[in-house]
C-alpha cells in the first residue's frame, strides 16, 4: 500500500487525505496545531459559538460534489439558503437588498437606481455563458506549463472575462451609479482582494451569488472540518496533532519522506497544505527549487470581532455589509497606503437571522470583519480596540439599534494573531488575487515540475481562496499525484 503525508489538517489537507484514502492510500495527516481545520474554526466563550473565519458559502454544489466524491455523504452537513442573500447598507441610507430571483433584483435595483436594471439584464446574460466557461478554464483545471494557459481560446476567454481590467472597471460596463457598482465588486474581498486591484475574471462571484445562491452552515462552517476528520479515522486515517513537519526530503527529483519532531518517515508522496509561500522553508537547499523569486504578496488582512449579545433584531438578514461613504477611498487606504481607515467597511454575520440555535433563546452571537493591511508595519495592540469601537458604534446607528449595551462577550482578533497561526503575513485569505497571481501565475496543485511526488493545496494555491476553491485545489492536487504514480 502506497502511503502519503499530507503537512497541515485545513480544509484542502483533510479533503486531500480522504480522496487519496479513496484511492487506496495509506495517509496520515500532520498538523502542528491543536485542531483540524485551518482557518475554519470555532471562536467561543461560554454559551457562545461562532465561525471564527469563513461564514459564507458559495458554489455549494461544488463543495458537496467534492465530498461525495472523497466518500462523504453530502446528508452529514446542512446548508442553510439564505435568501435575501444579503443586505448592502450604504452611507448614503439607502440599503439595497440582494435577492436570487433574477425578477425581483431587477425590480430592487430599478426602484433604487432607475435604468440601471438594464445592466444587471446584461450582466446576468453574458455571465450565462461565460461562467460556465471560466468555471472549466480556471476552477476545474491546473497548469502545470506556462503553455498550457497561452492558448489562443484561453486567451479570447480572458479577454471576454477583462481579466485585463479589474472587477470594478469590469462591471462598470454594466453599471453606472457609484453604489451600485459598489454592490457588485465587493465579492473580491471574500477572497482578500481590492475591486479596483482584482482582475475581472473574479467577476464570476456576483453572478455566482445570483445563480447558485448564498448558503451557511447549519452550527457553522467549523462542523466541517471535525466532519472530515471523523470520516478519515473512521476509514483507518490518522491526524496527528500537535506534530510540525520541519523539513522534506528531497532526493535526486524525488520527495522521499518527511521530517517531524518524531524524526525522518519515508513516504511515497507529500501533499502540503499550509500557505504556500512557508514551503520554501521545509524544502532546504534542494536544488530543484533554487531558483529565487520576489516574494509572494500577502492577501488583505482583517480585524475580526465576535460579540455574544443579550438581544435579537427581527428585521436583520443573516449577511450584511456596511460601506463607507467612499468604498473607493476607503480600500485605496487598505491596499495602497497600508492603513487603517478612519471609514472602514465591514460585514456582519448574523448567523441567528436563519439558525435560531445558533445561540441562546432570546441572544445573538454577530461576527464582524473589516478589511485592513495584513499583519506588517502597524501596531494592533493600540489599533485593533479603537477600530472595533468605531464599528460597534457605526453598526448600531446604522442597523443594529441597541447593541453595544446589550454586549455580554467581546473578542478582537487582528493579522498579528493570524500570522502567529501561519497564515502569510498575516492575510486572511492567502496570497492576494492579483493578475501576477492569479490562473497560471498562482502556485500550482503541482507546485515544482520537477519535483516528484510533492503537491500543494490551500488558499494560496491555484484556483484561489474559498471553501469549496480550496478543495477544488485538494482534487487537482490527488488527481495530478495519482496520474504522476500511474507513470
Amino acid at each position: 500500500m502506497k502511503r502519503a503525508a499530507i503537512v497541515g489538517a485545513g480544509i484542502g489537507g483533510l479533503t486531500s487525505a480522504l480522496l487519496l484514502n479513496r484511492q487506496g492510500w495509506d495517509v496520515t495527516v500532520y498538523e502542528r496545531g491543536s485542531r483540524v481545520g485551518g482557518r475554519i474554526g470555532y471562536e467561543q466563550e461560554g454559551e457562545y459559538r461562532i465561525d471564527q473565519g469563513p461564514t459564507i458559502v458559495l458554489l455549494p454544489e461544488m463543495l458537496l460534489g467534492i465530498m461525495e466524491e472523497a466518500g462523504v455523504d453530502r446528508s452529514k452537513i446542512e446548508l442553510l439558503r439564505c435568501d435575501p442573500l444579503y443586505r448592502v447598507h450604504y452611507h448614503s441610507g439607502r440599503v439595497m437588498t440582494k435577492m436570487t430571483s433574477r425578477e425581483e433584483q431587477t425590480a430592487e435595483i430599478e426602484r433604487l437606481f432607475p435604468g440601471e436594471s438594464r445592466g444587471f439584464t446584461r450582466f446576468m446574460k453574458d455571465m450565462d455563458t461565460l461562467f460556465p466557461a471560466g468555471r472549466a478554464a480556471f476552477l476545474e483545471r491546473a497548469f502545470p506549463r506556462k503553455r498550457d494557459f497561452f492558448t489562443p481560446s484561453l486567451m479570447s476567454l480572458m479577454g471576454r472575462l477583462r481579466a485585463h481590467k479589474s472587477v470594478r472597471k469590469a462591471v462598470g460596463d454594466y453599471f453606472q451609479h457609484e453604489e451600485l457598482l459598489d454592490a457588485y465588486s465587493l465579492q473580491s474581498l471574500y477572497i482578500g482582494g481590492s475591486p479596483f486591484g482584482t482582475p475581472g475574471i473574479y467577476s464570476l462571484l456576483p453572478y455566482a451569488e445570483h445563480e447558485y445562491g448564498i448558503w451557511m452552515v447549519k452550527g457553522g462552517y467549523a462542523a466541517l472540518p471535525a466532519i472530515l476528520e471523523q470520516e478519515l479515522i473512521s476509514r483507518g486515517g490518522r491526524v496527528v496533532l500537535n506534530s510540525e513537519v520541519t523539513g522534506l526530503t528531497i532526493k535526486n527529483g524525488v520527495c522521499e519522506g518527511i521530517e517531524t519532531a518524531a524524526g525522518a518517515e519515508n513516504v511515497d508522496a507529500v501533499i502540503y497544505n499550509g500557505d504556500f509561500p512557508h514551503l520554501s522553508g521545509l524544502l532546504g537547499q534542494s536544488p530543484e527549487v533554487a531558483r529565487k523569486r520576489k516574494p509572494y504578496r500577502p492577501s488583505s488582512g482583517c480585524v475580526l470581532l465576535y460579540v455574544g449579545v443579550d438581544k435579537t433584531w427581527e428585521d436583520a438578514t443573516t449577511h450584511q455589509f456596511f460601506l463607507p461613504p467612499s468604498l473607493e477611498g476607503s480600500l485605496q487606504e487598505v491596499f495602497n497606503q497600508r492603513r487603517i481607515p478612519a471609514k472602514s467597511s465591514f460585514y456582519v454575520f448574523n448567523p441567528v437571522a436563519l439558525d435560531e440555535t445558533a445561540a441562546p433563546q432570546g441572544q445573538s452571537v454577530l461576527y464582524f470583519l473589516i478589511p485592513v493591511p495584513d499583519a506588517e508595519g502597524v501596531d494592533w495592540d493600540q489599533e485593533s480596540e479603537a477600530l472595533a469601537e468605531r464599528v460597534l458604534e457605526e453598526a448600531e446607528q446604522r442597523g443594529f439599534p441597541g447593541l453595544r449595551a446589550a454586549i455580554k462577550w467581546k473578542k478582537v482578533r487582528t493579522p498579528a494573531d493570524a500570522e502567529r497561526d501561519g497564515l502569510y503575513g498575516g492575510g486572511s485569505f492567502g496570497i492576494a488575487p492579483v493578475l501576477f497571481q492569479s490562473g497560471v501565475y498562482r502556485p500550482q496543485p503541482k507546485p515544482f515540475p520537477n519535483i516528484k511526488g510533492l503537491y500543494a493545496a490551500g488558499a494560496s494555491v491555484h484556483p484561489g481562496g474559498g471553501v469549496p476553491i480550496v478543495m477544488q485545489s485538494a482534487r487537482m492536487a490527488v488527481n495530478q499525484l495519482m496520474k504522476e504514480m500511474e507513470t
